[in-house]
């Protein structure tokens, strides 16, 4: 759980909840019913926080029914917390009873919004585990990555869990880099041959002239160079799955043998005669509009139809920016393990801009850049200065479409704290969190330098070398 959203006109209640939590959570606020609604269907929130006064000025949402509530539709499995003073003590219960996680009294205190959190997190993951346990299906150590808000990839994973305990031919579909590898081990781990070979061939990585000998194998003096009699990766998956990676680039004599296999079951070495039986599960993939190739004839017809028994398209990383935070922080986690540094995180300001960039690379590009990033840190959180600049972008107009509609005034001083922030954040970086060395870049006073630092929500801690979280 990483996002949450302050449902209240309170504006203290909001700054003191976000004061508590905005380390390890990235804190949202809305002062109506009506921008919540709009915010979570943008970017669904794990958590929102709801103050009972304002969703009863609202009594079409449903105030209690939290089961049933509208903010359910984004996500499904959206946490609720409602604030309420001590005079409504009986209505925070009673929220509670009808699906509310907790409550918290209004004026919220520290150490109750601390308390709050630890329960609730607790809660969410013996939960998880529970459904998990129950539903007998994902193995544990792929929990972490089949979790998505975003329905497309959600519809990927109910596909997975259909097709993955049947022996039936799949074809994935998708950009370069947006991880049909990855669910091409998530469809075997979960099938009846997860403890037989998964082997995966990248089809366009093999020169033609060796393509039907690394599938199919060769006998000895089959071709000039054939010293000896080589098994093809048919013959090594035998019993559990073959992934074929960029299948749309394979020969015509390959596709040929290719089609055999899925026909007949059977298939020959390069200059045998002997028919060797093929028990294996076939998963294919591609980044290429394969059904074009089929039209202009560089991919037999046959072969596709053989292939498209169970098709699963991937969605690209600009179409589940949703997902961006928790894929972010998921491989910061796997990073720490295999670093053995203590990197608490993301900067926001980093992903305020990685929500603007279009990830041509999609996840792979994304685990790179966090990688490379993570390498070059120093502080105790991946800074902007970190990342490459392209992905960084500003916004393509001067002004923001959210200020196009503002006046003039409050939009100059929004592009004015945009780049106060960025420009800090930058320097903070390169001087190390050094407040003296940092002012004196700038040409103000120190004085001044903290100021701008407690408006802009910046922590020269954070910038400080070697800082254990």
């Amino acid at each position: 759980m990483k996002d949450i959203l302050v449902l209240t006109d309170q504006a203290d209640d909001f700054a003191l909840i976000a004061r508590v939590l905005e380390k390890s959570f990235v804190v949202s606020h809305a002062p109506d019913l009506d921008t919540a609604r709009a915010m979570h269907t943008r970017s669904p929130f794990d958590m929102i926080m709801a103050d009972i006064f304002v969703l009863e000025k609202y009594p079409e949402s449903g105030t209690f029914q939290f089961s049933e509530h509208p903010f359910v539709a984004a996500n499904p499995f959206v946490q609720f917390v409602v604030l309420c003073d001590k005079n409504n003590l009986t209505t925070a219960l009673a929220a509670v009873k009808d699906g509310a996680a907790g409550y918290l009294l209004s004026p919220v205190r520290k150490r109750d919004v601390q308390l709050l959190l630890q329960s609730v997190t607790r809660a969410l993951s013996r939960d998880f585990e529970l459904d998990y346990l129950r539903d007998h299906f994902w193995k544990t150590e792929w929990l972490d990555v089949i979790q998505s808000k975003n329905p497309c990839m959600k519809k990927v994973y109910e596909s997975i869990k259909s097709v993955a305990p049947t022996i039936a031919t799949v074809l994935l579909l998708g950009e370069t880099g947006t991880g049909k590898g990855m669910t091409a081990r998530l469809i075997h781990w979960h099938s009846q041959r997860f403890d037989k070979p998964f082997i995966e061939v990248h089809c366009g990585a093999i020169p033609d002239t060796l393509i039907e000998s690394e599938l199919f194998g060769h006998e000895k003096g089959a071709f000039t160079g054939a010293d000896r009699r080589k098994p093809g990766k048919f013959e090594m998956a035998r019993g559990g799955t073959i992934f074929l990676d960029e299948i749309g680039t394979i020969t015509p004599a390959a596709q040929i043998k290719l089609l055999q296999v899925l026909q007949d079951g059977v298939f020959n070495r390069i200059g045998g005669d002997m028919s060797l039986q093929s028990d294996v599960r076939i998963i294919a993939a591609t980044n290429a509009d394969i059904f074009e190739l089929v039209k202009t004839g560089h991919f037999r017809k046959d072969l596709y139809y053989r292939l498209n028994i169970f098709p699963i398209e991937i969605p690209p990383l600009h179409d589940r920016r949703e997902d961006l935070r928790y894929l972010s922080d998921l491989f910061v986690k796997n990073l720490n393990i295999k670093y053995k540094k203590k990197i608490s995180g993301i900067h926001p300001l980093v992903m305020e801009k990685f929500a603007r960039y279009d990830w041509p690379g999609n996840i792979r590009e994304l685990e790179n850049i966090i990688e490379r990033a993570y390498i070059l840190e120093q502080s105790s959180q991946l800074m902007p200065h970190s990342f490459p600049l392209e992905t960084m972008p500003d916004c393509d107009s001067p002004v923001p479409e959210d200020d196009a509609g503002t006046t003039l005034a409050k939009a100059r001083q929004h592009a004015i704290d945009r780049f106060e922030q960025s420009y800090l954040t930058v320097l903070l970086g390169q001087v190390q969190g050094r407040i003296d060395r940092a002012a004196d870049r700038a040409g103000i006073t120190p004085r001044q330098l903290n100021r701008l630092l407690k408006r802009h929500h910046l922590n020269k801690n954070d910038f400080k070398p070697g800082k254990d979280v």
